[in-house]
């Protein structure tokens, strides 16, 4: 079997495009921290910002008054009036919440003409998350990578991709010297292949240095990314040990006829330029019971996902009874993804 593995989404912007003057390297580039929280600021540039802000509202509030407008782009202007002062999504009521996802919807509609299936579900009590992946299984086939693209509407012109299949050779298990970007048939005699993606840790590294917190653990373990409040300072791409977390350097582009509408509000809506994403055990499907895509689309059965709070569950059994391990343990994190052979 033949694959061509696709190439990593490009980490570094082009500079003439983004204004950060000459040179390839990215040196001169300045940090999204630096741009958006240590920005000289004095009372001044405060009250201009703060004055920028109020006139997009005004703006979108003028649009929706306006007697020129027609009823669509009035409601259109409406919404996102609306949507511009909600509040943080984590410290939303139930009600608020709902109203955010009927104004996301509608506007997919005003938008495109067509509708979405936006969903809020919350954690359901007694559920805890958890991951296992056979090495001994796995083959390297990338059917994991690309129903992940797929079904989390990953921006297609960059090709961001949430997994990684690491190929090793056998007796070897060094990232270092694994390569992720392999272009030949599959799988190779004398290697095999490890995935790693978000692994969802019970402490999360990556969490704690959000500077507008940002991100957080749900109560079934997920950790998520609400993209209307990320500034895109990267600082839970650097924190993160796991290579978990990407980066939008441009906005996100998904083809209309490939868009993926069975969407979460915190997992596979669209995102937007500068906000960071990553794997969300495919929010959207394991609140509604199913497995994530990746899982469901594996040919060999090399994945393994389910409550870890279940006795009687398969992710359960594979902790029990076979020979496990975690990467990284020494730094405290937790993560919920295991490894093990046969």
């Amino acid at each position: 079997m033949f694959f061509k593995r696709k190439k990593k989404e490009e980490k570094t912007p082009t500079h003439q495009q983004e204004g950060y003057g000459s040179g390839s390297c990215g040196c001169n580039q300045p940090d999204g921290f630096d741009q958006v929280i240590k920005k000289p600021l004095d009372r001044r540039s405060a009250l201009k910002g703060l004055t920028a802000g109020l006139l997009a509202g005004t703006g979108f509030l003028n649009s929706s008054c306006s007697v020129t407008a027609g009823d669509a782009d009035k409601e259109l202007a409406s919404l996102k009036w609306d949507e511009y002062f909600k509040g943080n999504y984590q410290l939303m009521t139930t009600d608020e919440k709902s109203a955010t996802v009927d104004r996301l919807e509608r506007m997919y509609e005003l938008n495109n003409g067509g509708k979405i299936n936006l969903s809020d579900n919350g954690a359901e009590k007694d559920v805890l998350y958890g991951y296992a992946f056979n090495i001994s299984k796995c083959q390297g086939y990338m059917d994991c990578v690309n129903a992940c693209v797929e079904e989390n509407n990953q921006d297609r012109d960059s090709q961001m991709q949430y997994i990684r299949i690491h190929e090793f050779k056998k007796g070897q298990m060094n990232f270092e010297m694994a390569d992720d970007n392999f272009y030949h048939e599959v799988p190779a005699a004398g290697h095999f292949y490890m995935g790693t993606q978000c692994f969802h840790c019970e402490n999360p590294p990556c969490v704690d240095v959000c500077p507008v917190k940002a991100t957080w653990k749900e109560k079934d373990g997920i950790v998520v990314i609400d993209y209307d409040w990320c500034i895109g300072c990267r600082y839970c791409e650097a924190a993160c040990p796991y290579d978990g977390r990407r980066f939008n350097w441009s906005t996100p582009h998904v083809p209309e006829n490939e868009l993926n509408k069975d969407q979460h509000y915190l997992g596979n809506r669209p995102r937007k330029k500068g906000v960071m994403e990553k794997c969300t055990f495919c929010i959207q499907r394991s609140r509604n019971g199913q497995n994530p895509a990746c899982v469901e689309a594996c040919p060999t059965g090399a994945r393994i996902f389910g409550n870890l709070l279940d006795p009687n569950s398969t992710i359960r059994w594979v902790i029990e009874n076979k020979k496990v391990f975690r990467l990284k343990e020494d730094l405290g994190t937790e993560p919920k993804f295991w490894y093990f052979m046969d």
